[in-house]
């Protein structure tokens, strides 16, 4: 149902269609409100996002460091490393996100393998991105 949309993540590019849809499976489909949180930098993570429409904000305490807009997704990281989330996502205006809950992200993750060190390196390159602004 959401194949399409799932493509544009760079880490679902090499998927197969079924594959693919079996990761479909495993979302829900949200519309968010402007002003809404949908991460919390500190708080442990319980899910991963795929944004459909609309833009969020990525916040470093209270300073904006980045616009997401379609086809991006987030929570990745805390989902993986059981770490807290590293920054807040929040809505700038309405929004329709794809939501997959970290057991089914996990069980993706074991189920694909291809996909696995895709999801490392994007972390990866979030992290160094995260670590330049934090330097400044």
């Amino acid at each position: 149902m959401y194949e399409a949309q799932l493509r544009d993540v760079a880490f679902f590019r090499k998927l197969s269609k079924r594959e693919l849809a079996a990761v479909a499976q495993q979302t829900d489909e949200v519309d968010v409100s402007s002003g809404k949180e949908l991460t919390r930098e500190g708080e442990f993570g319980q899910e991963f996002f795929v944004i459909i429409d609309g833009t969020a904000e990525v916040l470093l305490g209270d300073s904006p460091i980045a616009e997401l807009g379609p086809g991006e997704f987030f929570g990745e990281m805390a989902l993986v490393d059981e770490e807290r989330r590293t920054a807040t996502v929040r809505a700038i205006s309405p929004m329709r996100v794809l939501v997959m809950t970290r057991q089914s992200f996990r069980d993706m993750d074991r189920a694909m393998p291809q996909i696995h060190e895709a999801v490392a390196e994007a972390i990866k390159e979030r992290r160094a991105a995260l670590q330049a602004v934090a330097a400044g």
